[in-house]
């Protein structure tokens, strides 16, 4: 019985080994050829190739467009003095560029905002926005714009472009935005 069980265990020792071999890479080298089967050939430079480089032109925002304006236009703003509806003459040369923008993109349409600072009631805020809005349309009509093309709208005091109290903080607040549609 003993002799049997040296047989088993030989022959899995066999059958193992047999198996590892099996899965075992097999590195087939081949011998290095003689002088006469040895093909010479020439040799090349290597020639570098220039890389291609795909120049990107930065054209800038697209015609038309909000940002186009305000690259254009003085960010498309307009600031007045404390109680004032009356155009400074930044506020004409930045309007005057509006108005060139305006007759260059003649298919966009523009909302003119209205906005003032804290200071005062809600209701004369709102009309002084107004007046404001139309104070910049104006201007814009006398300069060539279509009128159909513009409308205006009112914000009074409801949204600050800086919040805070003081005459720095206010100055930004008291504004005419054009803004495309």
């Amino acid at each position: 019985m003993l002799e049997k069980n040296y047989g088993v265990k030989y022959m899995a020792l066999i059958g193992a080994a047999l198996l590892l071999n099996a899965c075992s890479s097999t590195d087939q080298t081949t011998e290095a050829p003689t002088e006469a089967e040895t093909i010479v050939e020439p040799t090349v430079p290597a020639v570098e190739t220039p890389a291609v480089e795909e120049e990107v032109m930065d054209e800038g925002p697209a015609a038309g467009t909000q940002e186009s304006l305000d690259m254009a236009a003085s960010n498309g703003l307009v600031y007045f003095g404390y109680d004032r509806y009356d155009l400074t003459g930044t506020a004409r040369a930045a309007l005057q560029a509006q108005a060139s923008w305006m007759n260059e993109n003649t298919m966009a349409s523009m909302t003119i905002e209205g906005h003032c600072d804290e200071r005062g009631t809600r209701e004369y805020n709102l009309a002084l926005g107004d007046r404001r809005a139309n104070s910049v349309k104006n201007y814009l009509v006398a300069l060539g714009v279509n009128p159909s093309r513009l409308r205006t709208v009112s914000y009074g005091k409801e949204r600050p472009a800086v919040t805070g109290s003081g005459e720095s903080s206010w100055a930004k607040n008291r504004r005419g935005y054009t803004r495309v549609n």
